[in-house]
């Protein structure tokens, strides 16, 4: 049975969300949306089964070639990104350090991502546009110092993101890498938020990414070196996590500029996300515009 689909997007220059079949989208915001304007709202009022129980039955408002995807959650307060928390990832840094005490993070701003099917941007200042493909936990219930065996009720769902990095531009300072994962539109979340159910759900999800339909990266969450749980604690014990806070976990080994000669993405490429149970997001390259 497929889990229950909901995505935030634009049709006639005009923002929507609604749930997502295989023949197209029933527009929830025309339904609800006095109560709930974006699933942030959804998400912050635990509502989400209740949508998705009051679009049983309903037929498809719309085509799904009738949309612009958007990343899932408008205006999240917070993006939080989790670098290196796969094993093999640490070695690939060949440092001969052991794997960190501590997650590696770092923040990202809403505008450095796009949704489902828009081209990521190449930018102008780099050729060095490298693909990450990330599991991603939506928060639904505010904490401060969640304590590891309720962590998981704080999720509300799951998405998907590709976490594009400028890789020339992460290395810029001795101690940062803000400026290399935040250029406009190097990025992208979606399509879709799952609802989260049960630790079963997330406890040994495949996650791959394919590059012009060649694998790149393939890894199972089983294998994480901070857990969902831990990633939580750890997080909310420096910051108040609220319902929409957008957390992605970390990414394979296998991103382009681990190979040799690195492999960067260039205009034409195609970036296929997928994990078990939630989806797949895909985006195309394009240079930016002079």
């Amino acid at each position: 049975m497929t889990s229950p689909r909901l995505a935030t997007y634009s049709a006639n220059g005009a923002p929507h969300y609604g749930l997502v079949t295989d023949t197209g989208l029933i527009d929830l915001s025309a339904r609800f949306g006095k109560d709930y304007p974006t699933l942030r709202e959804v998400i912050a009022a635990g509502a989400l089964n209740r949508l998705v129980d009051a679009a049983a039955g309903l037929s498809p408002d719309l085509g799904l070639d009738a949309i612009i995807w958007q990343p899932p959650i408008p205006s999240p307060e917070k993006i939080i990104c989790i670098g290196v928390n796969y094993p093999d990832r640490n070695a690939e840094y060949k440092d001969g350090q052991d794997a960190p005490k501590y997650p590696s993070m770092f923040m990202r701003t809403p505008r450095s991502f796009v949704g489902h099917q828009t081209p990521l941007v190449r930018p102008r200042a780099s050729p060095q546009l490298d693909y990450e493909g990330e599991l991603v936990l939506v928060i639904g219930k505010a904490g401060r110092h969640i304590p590891e065996a309720s962590a998981l009720d704080h999720i509300a769902a799951l998405t998907l993101c590709n976490e594009g990095t400028i890789r020339d531009w992460v290395r810029h300072a001795k101690f940062n890498v803000t400026q290399g994962k935040n250029f406009d539109s190097t990025g992208s979340l979606g399509p879709w938020i799952v609802p989260y159910t049960s630790e079963s759900q997330i406890a040994d999800i495949r996650l791959t990414t394919r590059v012009n339909g060649e694998l790149r990266q393939d890894d199972r969450t089983s294998r994480l070196i901070f857990s969902f749980r831990y990633l939580i604690n750890y997080i909310s014990t420096f910051t108040t996590l609220v319902p929409g806070d957008v957390i992605v976990t970390g990414t394979p080994t296998g991103a382009g500029a681990r190979f040799d000669p690195p492999r960067y993405l260039k205009p034409g490429d195609v970036i296929e996300i997928a994990a078990e149970g939630v989806g797949l997001l895909r985006n195309g390259v394009v240079d930016e515009a002079q």
